[in-house]
């Protein structure tokens, strides 16, 4: 059943779900990672900023790359390490090389939904967040010249 056609009691029982799972999650986990099959897709961390670290987002991977990436890092914040922008780097056992960017949530419809709703945030108080680019198989990010993968696969971040 597509959301577009649940009535609003129906959209409030799924959000209700959703949000039961994602507490119980991150209560467990320390964090959680959602996905969005979209064109293109993404997915997102929820529970990184309790931990003291902004969340992370990445576009253009699959469920399964996107989940592995995002855990790492969730796996390195939760025993210490701070991220932020910089240099490029790398996560063992990944052959991508990673770039961090501040990436600003405030927009009318925010990319980072369910973290903005868990830490009841948004609009100009949204919850910080940073996203990883990564590069192509020419070691190239979507900004350097010979990018050689879909335009607009890795968005630029919002400013």
């Amino acid at each position: 059943m597509a959301l577009s056609a649940c009535t609003p009691l129906q959209l409030q029982q799924w959000q209700d779900q959703e949000d039961a799972w994602l507490r119980d999650t991150v209560r467990r986990h320390g964090w959680a990672v959602q996905y969005a099959a979209g064109a293109p897709p993404f997915a997102y961390t929820v529970g990184l900023y309790g931990l003291g670290h902004p969340e992370l987002l990445v576009y253009g991977l699959d469920l399964q790359a996107s989940a592995w990436v995002l855990n790492q890092f969730g796996d390195k914040i939760r025993e210490g390490e701070h991220f932020g922008p910089g240099r490029p780097m790398r996560l063992a056992g990944w052959s991508h090389r990673l770039q961090l960017f501040p990436f600003r949530d405030d927009a009318d419809q925010p990319v980072l939904g369910s973290a903005q709703r868990y830490y009841t945030r948004g609009g100009t108080d949204a919850v910080p967040a940073l996203q990883l680019f990564w590069d192509d198989a020419g070691g190239r990010f979507p900004w350097e010249d010979g990018y050689d993968l879909p335009a607009g696969l890795q968005p630029a971040p919002r400013p």
